[in-house]
């Protein structure tokens, strides 16, 4: 079952199954597997500092029953360079993350379509089980609003003219362009400072790559507005 209706015998199933199905990734894709229960602390702080790990509190998945018998069951995987990541049973059963500095937002790309297809082989071998994938609807999730491909492309960007402009007309700004404006700190921890975390607004509807051109699209557009806006306000 999904997050709001999964069992912890379910629950504790699947982080087992994918224990066994991350053993087999090679390449720079390996890794190692590090469940929240029994966490060491200096292992826990180091994926905290690193803004990897996730952390309970929310409370749109407490009302949705999404944190019952927390932590068994979850954990994070990454790849040596940390550059590939994948947390389990969070929100949904699994996150593939692929993430890195700089602005080489195709190689991100590629990393994360290696990884799903190794994960989902890996998957398959171990249990004969494909990811749950809809004709109509995509790939099935806990929140309604990542049905379709699931997939949100990002970047964090310095924007200190659009900011200076006002944070209201840089969100009206961002949703002509389908984009959807962050602070660093995730969907709910808020603004800090000038820096945003720019993705696409909508999964549902558009490939992948259209997704994504979408996103470089319009983060160019706003990182050229921007230039403006600083001469504007002499900054």
């Amino acid at each position: 079952g999904l997050s709001p209706g999964i069992t912890k015998e379910q629950r504790v199933g699947v982080e087992s199954l994918m224990k066994k199905a991350f053993a087999n990734l090679t390449g720079d894709l390996a890794g190692s597997y590090f469940p929240l229960t029994g966490m060491n602390e200096a292992v826990r702080q180091q994926l905290v500092d690193d803004h990897f790990l996730f952390v309970s509190g929310d409370r749109n998945l407490i009302a949705a029953g999404m944190e019952r018998d927390w932590p068994e069951g979850r954990g994070i995987f990454h790849n040596e360079k940390k550059t590939f990541l994948i947390w389990v049973n969070e929100e949904d059963q699994l996150r593939i993350i692929s993430m890195q500095m700089g602005g080489d937002v195709r190689g991100v790309f590629e990393r994360l379509a290696k990884g799903i297809k190794a994960v989902g082989d890996s998957v398959k071998q171990e249990s004969g089980k494909d990811f749950c994938l809809d004709a109509k609807y995509g790939y099935i999730h806990s929140c309604p609003t990542n049905l379709g491909t699931g997939m949100r492309a990002s970047v964090h960007v310095d924007l200190p003219g659009w900011t200076q402009h006002g944070v209201a007309k840089l969100q009206a700004r961002c949703e002509e362009l389908h984009l959807q404006p962050r602070g660093t700190r995730g969907e709910s921890g808020g603004q800090t400072g000038f820096t945003y975390d720019i993705s696409n607004k909508h999964r549902l509807g558009y490939s992948e790559v259209q997704l994504v051109q979408k996103m470089i699209d319009g983060v160019n557009t706003l990182w050229k507005e921007d230039q403006e806006f600083q001469k504007k306000y002499n900054m």
